[in-house]
């Protein structure tokens, strides 16, 4: 008996040998249609581009090797990137935190119960499902120097306002005021996030004499952590190719990113080289040195707010 079982035990691990290959090779198959999407939609233009950025593509002319030229062109010769480059960080650092402040706040607010709690919380939602292209435009017509709603408002109280998207000075911090009236995505996460924690706690801290600060301090905060990490990777992410509404408000033409270029993002620049001037090999080169960014970025963060973020406590 005992001979008979060893004998057979080679025989059983062919055939579960050839289970597997065959549960690989229906995995691979139902999986084609995704690997080859991944192949011929993202890995194949990314290698594509890293290669017309060592290039100059003129469109429609052959792209001819240059090596790092393009790169240093950028860094030494181009005017207007370093300027994309603040435009770009300026979005970044001071538009994505006031939107994670005024979301979390807006999410604490629909968390209150009160009447009508389900209209409120769709009221913040919608401007969210608006287009970026409306928006973009709904929000220059109402900050409009002149015929605009919110100057007029400030007119009626004796208050002259801003030249807002005309104005140098401006222009960014009406771009974060618009985004802040579209922080709809962001503030139903944190409701969610909101009520995920515990009652448990509160009440235990409120036993122990914590106040309201110090209960949101030492649990509110630390508890929807890792919500606010994801949201501030996302949003920084975001901000970096920041395009639509820039190209709407700022324009393209012979001043892109008007006025004097304090619109010109990253992104729009990006576009300017690669299709309005057709420097596709100046335009990959740039996509390749904000993928480094945004990734460098991301680590940093990641590596930066590890300390801060508590994973353990959901």
């Amino acid at each position: 008996m005992a001979g008979y079982a060893e004998s057979s035990l080679p025989a059983r691990r062919s055939r579960w040998g050839k289970h597997a290959q065959r549960e690989f090779l229906a995995g691979l198959l139902f999986s084609a249609p995704w690997l080859i999407g991944l192949m011929v939609i993202i890995i194949y233009p990314m290698l594509t581009t890293l290669y017309y950025s060592f290039t100059r593509y003129d469109i429609p002319l052959e792209p001819r090797w240059l090596g790092l030229k393009n790169y240093v062109d950028l860094f030494t010769n181009d005017r207007f990137f370093p300027k994309a480059l603040f435009n770009s960080a300026f979005l970044t650092l001071i538009g994505i935190p006031a939107q994670l402040m005024f979301a979390l706040v807006c999410a604490m607010l629909l968390n209150i119960r009160i009447r009508g709690q389900a209209l409120w919380r769709t009221v913040y939602i919608l401007p969210t499902l608006m287009p970026p292209v409306a928006l973009a435009l709904l929000w220059r017509w109402m900050l409009n120097p002149e015929l605009g709603l919110v100057n007029n408002a400030l007119r009626a109280i004796g208050i002259a306002g801003p030249l807002w998207f005309a104005d140098p000075l401006w222009s960014k911090p009406s771009v974060i005021l618009m985004q802040l009236w579209a922080v709809g995505a962001m503030t139903v996460i944190y409701l969610a996030a909101l009520q995920g924690v515990p009652h448990e706690l509160y009440e235990a801290a409120e036993i122990d004499g914590a106040g309201r600060l110090q209960r949101f301090w030492n649990i509110t905060l630390p508890m929807i952590s890792p919500v606010t990490l994801f949201q501030l990777i996302t949003g920084v992410i975001w901000s970096l190719q920041f395009f639509t509404e820039a190209y709407i408000i700022g324009g393209v033409g012979s001043n892109p990113g008007a006025p004097e270029g304090s619109l010109l993002f990253y992104g729009l620049y990006l576009y300017v080289q690669g299709f309005q001037y057709l420097n596709m090999g100046y335009a990959a080169a740039m996509a390749w040195i904000l993928f480094v960014i945004t990734a460098l970025v991301t680590w940093l963060i990641l590596r930066g707010l590890r300390r801060w973020t508590f994973y353990d406590m959901m």
